[in-house]
Parts: structure tokens; C-alpha cells; sequence
């Protein structure tokens, strides 16, 4: 699931995902940072789910995937998108 707040100059983009699935350290991964895991990691949130909130750029298109332990990676039902490969995110 995405939650989005937006303002003139900045877009925030909280990922968020359920407390036990999948088990383990997840990370959101995407073009907005190199595709590099462990840079935006999910924490716990006092509702009980896991989430990660992502400042970007209003008005941008971004390619996304979750990857949990285990090389396992998933999408987001929730996204805008799909371009065959990858979640797509508009700012």
C-alpha cells in the first residue's frame, strides 16, 4: 500500500506493508536509489504494520520493487502501475 503527501517542492511516499509478511528485513528498492537494498528499510509502526517513507521529486515516475530475505522480491498491488517488470510509482 502507498500513502502519499504532497506539497509545491517535495513528495513524501510512505510504502507500507504487514507486520509479518513477508518474515524478515524488507527493503523498498528502486530507480530512486540505485536499486540498492537496505537503504530504505521497513520499521515497525505502532498499528502494527511495517513502513518506510521515501522524499522525491512531485511529478515523477519511479520503477519500484519490495525485496525481503532470501532474494525474494514482490509487488505492490497497490502501485500505479506495472510496466512488465516493475511497480510504477507517480509522484
Amino acid at each position: 500500500m502507498l500513502e502519499r503527501v504532497r506539497s509545491k517542492n517535495l513528495a513524501e511516499v510512505t510504502f507500507v506493508l504487514p507486520a509479518d509478511h513477508p518474515a524478515g528485513e524488507t527493503s523498498v528498492v528502486g530507480d530512486f536509489n540505485d536499486w540498492t537494498p537496505g537503504i530504505h528499510t521497513f520499521g515497525m509502526r505502532p498499528d502494527g504494520t511495517r513502513a518506510v517513507t521515501v522524499a522525491m521529486s512531485p511529478g515523477e515516475r519511479h520503477a519500484f520493487r519490495y525485496l525481503a530475505h532470501g532474494d525474494y522480491w514482490f509487488d505492490d498491488q497497490g502501485a500505479d502501475g506495472h510496466d512488465g517488470r516493475n511497480n510504477i510509482l507517480q509522484t
